[in-house]
């Protein structure tokens, strides 16, 4: 993109169809169910919403997790801790 110096320790999200997901760039996994998925990426707390999830694909030397189901919204958080705790941003809002 023109415009847009890379940030180091960026990550990369790819969504198919909101059932099919592949991060780069996560550092930990903070917990995990059928409902929600919490990451801390490279970028900070990254929350993951939605139903019948599960992850397909770990591995946290690469920084990948892939993961399925229905995934109604994405929430950003800067720095570490709990995603999603502190107001929705626009990506979540968009993605409902």
């Amino acid at each position: 993109m023109r415009g847009v110096r890379p940030v180091e320790g960026s990550h990369r999200i790819t969504l198919l169809d909101r059932k099919q997901l592949h991060l780069e760039g996560v550092r930990h996994v903070e917990s995990f169910d059928e409902r929600e998925i919490v990451l801390d990426t490279t970028l900070g707390a990254l929350t993951l919403k939605g139903e019948g999830l599960h992850i397909t694909r770990l591995d946290l030397e690469k920084g990948v997790l892939s993961a399925e189901g229905y995934f109604a919204s994405l929430v950003f958080q800067e720095g570490k801790g709990r995603a999603g705790t502190r107001g929705r941003n626009l990506l979540a809002r968009l993605i409902k």
